[in-house]
């Protein structure tokens, strides 16, 4: 049972400390947080952090020392979600979120689970495989925001967050290849590869071949209609949460054209979309919010 003592105000050092977090970890989706009322958006913040250093513990060590802080991870979010929080400023954070909107830990097991897959270091064989690690590190980000935003429709639009997340981490899994090959990770399912002529020699020479950009067209166009699914959840969100993850949705998705700019060279190339760029999307985001929503 969740600890009823636990004040409403949120904790002022513990959210700044996740704000900084998130700004420095994901410049778009921080952009997009921004659009929330006030409180939401410090919700989603301790949402983010949270998942960011479950990220990290998987990213920064190996081994052992890899699970141990994983396991920790885990526990520290569990009591946290639970009313018992420790004295991270995350944990802190995130307590007083859940004790605010109605945050399960469900989704951050799931996330658990994902961040599983990257500690066994093992190749994804198909895209099937590929496409439940994307689910339970950033699809389940979705379930996690949409109850502090608010939402009607159920089920079905708990399914199309899911598909929004999803398309978010294939764009960064599209966007990383050459960082994720320095840091010994390859992402692209073997099966996709092998039917686009692509090898693990070529990943490691860095060559962008038309075979390649083949692979990288195939995947875009998954990521893309995922997109086209998540937005169909958005007019279905309360109030400002609508327009906040709409101006998210479009900015990730213009990580895509920027991809298809660079050549798709995504190892000597990082994608980026400016801060002017970014402000400029507001308009075409509200006027596609607007579109789906006459859909409905």
């Amino acid at each position: 049972m969740r600890n009823q003592t636990l004040k409403k105000a949120p904790p002022k050092e513990a959210i700044e400390h996740c704000r900084s977090v998130t700004s420095h970890h994901s410049k778009t989706f921080y952009f997009g947080s921004c659009f929330f009322p006030m409180q939401q958006r410090q919700a989603v913040w301790a949402v983010y952090a949270a998942c960011r250093i479950g990220d990290d513990t998987v990213d920064e060590l190996t081994g052992t020392a890899a699970r141990e802080a994983l396991e920790a991870w885990r526990s520290r979010v569990e009591n946290a979600i639970n009313g018992n929080p420790d004295q991270h400023p995350m944990a802190q954070a995130l307590a007083w979120a859940a004790s605010v909107y109605p945050i399960s830990y469900e989704p951050f097991h799931e996330l658990y689970l994902g961040l599983e897959m990257d500690l066994l270091e093992q190749p994804y064989e198909s895209l099937e495989q590929l496409m439940l690690y994307c689910r339970r590190v950033a699809g389940v980000v979705g379930w996690m925001i949409t109850p502090i935003a608010g939402f009607d429709g159920g089920a079905a639009t708990l399914e199309r967050a899911l598909k929004l997340g999803m398309a978010m981490q294939i764009t960064n899994i599209l966007r990383d290849v050459g960082e994720d090959l320095d840091r010994g990770r390859v992402y692209l399912p073997i099966e996709l590869m092998a039917k686009h002529g692509v090898t693990q020699f070529d990943l490691q020479q860095r060559r962008v071949t038309p075979n390649y950009i083949a692979l990288m067209r195939d995947l875009d166009c998954i990521a893309r209609e995922l997109y086209r699914e998540g937005w169909r959840g958005l007019p279905h969100l309360h109030g400002a949460a609508r327009i906040a993850v709409a101006v998210a949705a479009k900015a990730y998705e213009a990580i895509l054209g920027a991809l298809e700019l660079n050549g798709f060279d995504n190892f000597n190339k990082r994608a980026h979309i400016s801060g002017r760029h970014k402000l400029a999307m507001i308009p075409t985001a509200f006027l596609e919010l607007q579109r789906t929503r006459h859909l409905h």
